[in-house]
């Protein structure tokens, strides 16, 4: 029988009660295997007849599959693309709940290893900002390396804790997802050791550093924006009780309902936040006696994911709302088929003031469209020089750049995000997409560059199937032949496509395509 600790076994079974059976039994079933297609490259149709694993869709995630247990689809091409991303389905969900649409300023707070900041990225479609921040240089660091294999243009990833941030960016962004580091008692089914680790005072010591990282997250949601909280955990401390406080110091916020909640997902409990259930070590007595009953009842608005319900591990979400100047919360309504949308994303009703603002704003733009023009054709002269291998590059690219936004720091050249954001001061990894390095006559693209494009954006791409063994034999850093008809263009950068979906660069002489995948990324 899988072994729980004792401790955490009596506190489960306080809490499930005549469920608890149930809850113990899912134990020993085994758990399941999940990945997510990348919303922004493929449809969730286009990949089901694409892809040669067994899968099932997960019915709480649109566009979420279970995999076979003998499937490996972290070494197929299409991996390597950037199509999609393994992760378990539970943990699919807080990103897909987020109602995130095309211009937001979206923060990830707690982001590596990318699960959830890949999705997020995905959802905005390129149009403006997702910052992804992790407090781990390490995690960083593959947190970068996911997001780029996603192909995300516009992204801030940063190495900050959450109080210097909120300095830089007070009341900035539209949408917040704290996946709070948490005690992570849902995932003992996946990870055994964690739950060998597991001890009575962990719970605690995570909601002392989730006190902090709740607050510094709502001080940097606009009024009118959303925040989703989530754990993989079923600690009352980290869950309802967490909320409660933000409630509790933050009266502007409030918890709204998840859209399109999915049957298999349990309730929040308010009885979870009455005294015998506050440790004294973390709450005073009276903590949360401020609160409405109206507030308290609202707890039932958020969702609890356990095993024994659904097919996927433990989790906690709340989704809350954060009241305008007026007072006001965010109204949400259901996007039903339109370009770009999917079905469990939810828009901000836009107020009357605000699209006179727009309106305005949008007339003021196309007067200043000839004179911006001529600006951004000035700022390309200005440092032309610098940069005529890149601009020689580029001009086979069949993108919308906008030149003003292109920067060149020792070499190396960026096109930042549109949506300004204050890095000054800040430990960042990437800001923006990485274009690729100029040394001394020539330019060398990037990986991320690769991975962001279109098959069609660039001329000189050659395309092979999934199936053929030159890929593999490219991923792993190897040279490969090229047959004439294969390529457009019998030398120079060639774009290596698998099925449609760029991989990489390669550089094509008499025949052969010498290897440019980043050797970081290649297939051991």
């Amino acid at each position: 029988m899988f072994a729980l600790p004792p401790a955490f076994e009596e506190k489960m079974k306080k809490i499930l009660k005549e469920e608890y059976p149930a809850f113990r039994e899912g134990y020993e079933l085994p758990r399941k295997f999940g990945l997510r297609i990348n919303r922004d490259k493929i449809t969730p149709e286009e990949f089901e007849k694409l892809a040669p694993f067994e899968l099932t869709p997960i019915p709480w995630v649109d566009n979420g599959f279970y995999y076979g247990e003998n499937d490996r689809p972290s070494r197929h091409p299409f991996y390597y693309s950037g199509l999609y991303y393994l992760q378990e389905p539970s943990a699919m969900t807080p990103a897909n709940i987020l109602p995130v649409n095309p211009g937001d300023k979206v923060l990830d707070l707690c982001a590596a290893p990318g699960g959830k900041a890949t999705e997020l990225g995905a959802k905005l479609h390129g149009k403006g900002l997702l910052a992804a921040n992790d407090i781990s240089g390490p995690r960083a660091r593959a947190l970068l390396k996911n997001v780029e294999v996603f192909g995300i243009p516009n992204s801030l990833i940063l190495n900050e804790v959450p109080a210097k941030l909120a300095e830089n960016f007070p009341e900035f962004f539209d949408k917040i997802l704290v996946d709070a580091p948490c005690s992570g008692e849902g995932m003992f089914r996946k990870d055994p050791d964690t739950a060998k680790a597991w001890k009575p005072e962990k719970p605690l010591e995570c909601a002392r550093m989730q006190k902090e990282i709740i607050l510094r997250a709502a001080d940097m949601l606009r009024p009118g924006g959303m925040l989703l909280y989530s754990t993989c955990t079923f600690s009352p401390e980290e869950n309802e009780q967490m909320i409660s406080f933000l409630m509790k110091e933050r009266p502007e916020f409030e918890i709204l309902p998840i859209p399109n909640r999915y049957e298999g997902f349990a309730p929040g409990r308010p009885e979870l936040i009455e005294k015998e259930w506050l440790p004294a070590e973390l709450w005073d007595e009276d903590v949360f006696d401020s609160l409405t009953e109206e507030q308290k009842a609202s707890l039932t608005n958020c969702a609890r994911i356990w095993p024994h319900r659904m097919g996927g591990e433990g989790h906690f979400l709340a989704l809350l709302g954060k009241k305008d100047e007026n007072g006001k919360l965010p109204e949400m309504y259901f996007c039903t088929g339109e370009e770009g949308a999917f079905r469990n994303e939810t828009i901000l009703t836009v107020k009357e003031d605000t699209l006179k603002d727009v309106q305005k704003e949008t007339r003021r733009v196309k007067k200043g469209k000839k004179k911006r023009k001529e600006k951004q054709s000035d700022s390309a002269k200005k440092f032309s020089k610098e940069l005529t291998p890149f601009f020689d590059f580029a001009k086979d690219l069949d993108v919308d750049w906008d030149f003003t936004r292109i920067e060149v720091r020792k070499g190396q050249v960026y096109y930042v995000p549109a949506e300004s954001a204050a890095v000054r001061g800040l430990v960042f990894l990437r800001n923006g997409l990485y274009l690729g390095e100029i040394r001394k006559d020539r330019f060398e693209p990037s990986q991320a560059l690769a991975v962001s494009l279109k098959k069609a954006q660039y001329w000189n791409a050659i395309d092979l199937p999934a199936d053929d063994e030159r890929i593999l034999h490219y991923l792993k850093g190897e040279t490969i032949e090229i047959e004439p008809e294969e390529a457009k263009s019998p030398k120079g950068w060639q774009l290596l496509c698998v099925s449609g979906y760029p991989l990489g660069w390669g550089k094509l002489v008499n025949g052969l395509l010498k290897n440019k995948f980043l050797a970081s990324w290649r297939l051991s």
